[in-house]
């Protein structure tokens, strides 16, 4: 058995603990307590892997703090807990989990629009209210999803995945926005057209954000752009917390100057900002996008192998850094 000693942040799935006892020495948190910054440092010393839930920072004082550190792996496709610029300063690698996710997340992110545009949680609370007493023509009379055009921020895998669903499925008018445009031929297979951002927010009766976090895309909507926004509309962001200002959100949920929201990542979660819990068209769920069975224990076995990979034969399945790792730094990790 290795003697790399790893840890592992929060409760994973026991086989998949167990594919890492076989290899290292092992400390875990099955307990699944949060660790303050500081508890992380100090359970970091000494490790050489470390999985990650895609919550936990790594930035450079961290990093100075676990000189035998060399690979932190996310469970989550996301990575924006990681200072990747830092890391590969010193040749520490980080990995995430894409791929594998990207079909349930499509499915959820499906979910959560027509759960927002039909107001099925305000007619599912109205109901267990005993408020139900008849039918009537205009009772939650929600928006139509089918035929409609459906806005996309962020078109990666994901992004395409839900654009297959709304041409193919629903013959939804397809417009999305992207840092970089796909190709005609990848346009065309996915029935879906290039508009620029201030376009798509005005023309879209749904706009989906499936982008990832940074700080350039820190609130790529707030009060501005949901002004330019048919009041008609519907918003859904299954992305991250932050890409959405969600004071302004809650604000014009409230003033009636956007129709719904349906919103599955929150600024500075699990706190969720407090004018969001007292509007009623907005539909809210605990960041579970990616929560199928399935598709969990694949993205905690893909970090695993990156571990196992890396720290055993030298080789993760999916880097994020490999290319501009300071090979130097590296090497004098892997002798300490």
């Amino acid at each position: 058995m290795s003697q790399a000693a790893i840890l592992v942040t929060r409760a994973i799935f026991p086989d998949q603990l167990e594919r890492l006892q076989a290899q290292f020495q092992v400390e875990s948190n099955q307990q699944d307590s949060i660790w303050s910054p500081d508890e992380l440092v100090a359970r970091l010393q000494g490790k050489a892997g470390v999985f990650m839930t895609g919550v936990e920072k790594v930035d450079a004082a961290l990093l100075a703090q676990c000189p035998q550190l060399r690979i932190c792996a996310n469970m989550t496709v996301g990575y924006n807990n990681f200072d990747l610029a830092a890391m590969s300063a010193v040749g520490v690698l980080g990995t995430n989990a894409p791929d594998v996710l990207t079909e349930s997340t499509a499915d959820f992110a499906f979910a959560l629009l027509l759960a927002t545009a039909r107001r099925i949680t305000e007619s599912e609370h109205y109901l267990r209210a005993g408020l139900w007493k008849h039918w009537r023509y205009d009772l939650f009379a929600g928006a139509e999803v089918h035929g409609s055009t459906l806005g996309i921020i962020g078109m990666g895998r994901i992004g395409q995945a839900i654009a297959r669903r709304a041409a193919l499925g629903f013959g939804m008018r397809v417009v999305y926005h992207n840092r970089s445009r796909l190709s005609a031929e990848l346009e065309h297979s996915l029935h879906a057209e290039y508009l620029g951002k201030q376009a798509l927010l005005e023309t879209a009766d749904h706009v989906m954000l499936v982008l990832p976090y940074s700080a350039a895309s820190h609130h790529t909507i707030g009060a501005a752009e949901l002004a330019c926004m048919k009041p008609s509309a519907t918003l859904i962001n299954v992305a991250r917390g932050g890409i959405v200002d969600d004071a302004a959100l809650a604000q014009a949920l409230r003033a009636g100057t956007l129709a719904a929201a349906g919103l599955d990542v929150f600024e500075g979660e699990p706190a969720v900002h407090p004018d969001l819990l007292t509007v009623p068209n907005v539909v809210l769920t605990p960041h579970i996008a990616s929560a199928t069975e399935g598709t969990r224990r694949a993205m905690a076995a893909l970090a695993v192998d990156n571990l196992i990979g890396y720290l055993s034969g030298g080789a993760a399945r999916t880097p994020l850094n490999l290319a501009q790792l300071d090979t130097g730094a590296q090497a004098a990790r892997v002798a300490s």
